[in-house]
């Protein structure tokens, strides 16, 4: 049985092509834990997040949207399922306002190349009960 759904970290730091594209040739979903990115990441030595890249700033300005807006319609432009995660209510409603406007080829291709090919999360052998102290059900 194939799954409909893979849920696997994909932010602009960390695409995970060759995940997709073997989904994407299976007729699976990728759906996109931390889409906006925003766990710690190191980036060539220096401490940063998607919300603070130029690049990403650069387009938000463009738009007169925010870096997070950029980085959700970046990942619904190419065709994920994006779920971020907020408990503040302005944000969450910023969060779904990412339907008015469209990035470009160029801009696309411009997020894409910031992928890092560096986990920000754990990876995924890592998540046990003994690391996390509580027990992780099989799917």
């Amino acid at each position: 049985m194939v799954p409909a759904v893979n849920q696997i970290e994909v932010h602009p730091y960390f695409a995970q092509r060759q995940v997709q594209q073997f989904g994407a040739a299976h007729g699976i979903l990728t759906q996109a834990w931390s889409p906006i990115g925003g766990i710690t990441f190191y980036r060539e030595g220096s401490h940063g997040s998607t919300l603070d890249d130029p690049v990403i700033g650069a387009i938000a300005r463009a738009h007169g949207k925010s870096p997070a807006q950029v980085t959700l319609r970046w990942g619904l432009q190419e065709g994920r399922s994006v779920i971020p995660k907020s408990t503040k209510p302005t944000r969450i409603a910023e969060n779904i306002d990412v339907f008015d406007f469209e990035l470009s080829a160029d801009e696309i291709a411009a997020v894409d190349g910031l992928d890092t090919g560096r986990r920000g999360g754990p990876e995924p052998g890592a998540v046990t009960l003994e690391a996390y102290g509580r027990e992780i059900p099989d799917a």
